[in-house]
């Protein structure tokens, strides 16, 4: 029986070493692949940060250039011209062909603030001329056009306190009538 058991331990230290010799040799595995693939993201990065601004402009530009095709000036917000633009100004502050697009779309752009403003978007407004002024915060046409969405919240806001006054108005008259 005692020869049994010595047996029986010797095939379960068998298997154990056997185990951890597995153990090993998987995790010197393991480590060579993540070393590599560390190593080949690391070359990865290397290459697109060189050639990365480069084409990352060209992106811009081509979007910029379908949004102006679709009309989309200044509007939808994270979608349009202007915004793909000065993303390009911010990758590289010295590129011709955002500057010149920025300043030739100003006079359209101006106007859809301005319609927003008529249609009451005052939000859509305020979001458009913050863009703008991004671009060019000295305009005259900026200005103006901040004076004129300044008025139209300042109407809003009447027109909203005569309308509270009107709903007030009503509800003690119908208090005055209940009783």
């Amino acid at each position: 029986m005692a020869r049994s058991m010595l047996v029986l331990s010797k095939r379960w230290a068998m298997v154990l070493v056997f185990l951890s010799v597995l153990l090993v040799a998987a995790g010197g595995i393991w480590f060579a692949y993540s070393g590599k693939a560390t190593t080949a993201a690391a070359q990865a990065d290397k290459t697109t940060a060189s050639t990365g601004d480069s084409s990352g402009t060209e992106i811009l530009l081509g979007l910029a250039q379908t949004a102006i095709s679709e009309k989309h000036l200044v509007a939808p917000m994270g979608s349009n011209a202007y915004e793909f633009y000065l993303s390009v100004l911010q990758l590289d502050p010295n590129n011709q062909t955002a500057l010149d697009h920025l300043r030739s779309l100003l006079a359209d752009a101006t106007t859809e603030v301005e319609r927003a403003i008529n249609e009451n978007d005052l939000n859509e407004a305020q979001r458009e001329l913050a863009l703008l002024r991004e671009f060019d915060s000295s305009n005259y046409t900026l200005a103006l056009l901040g004076g004129k969405l300044d008025a139209a919240r300042q109407l809003m806001v009447r027109q909203d306190e005569e309308r509270a006054a009107i709903i007030q108005a009503e509800r003690s008259s119908s208090a005055n009538g209940a009783q």
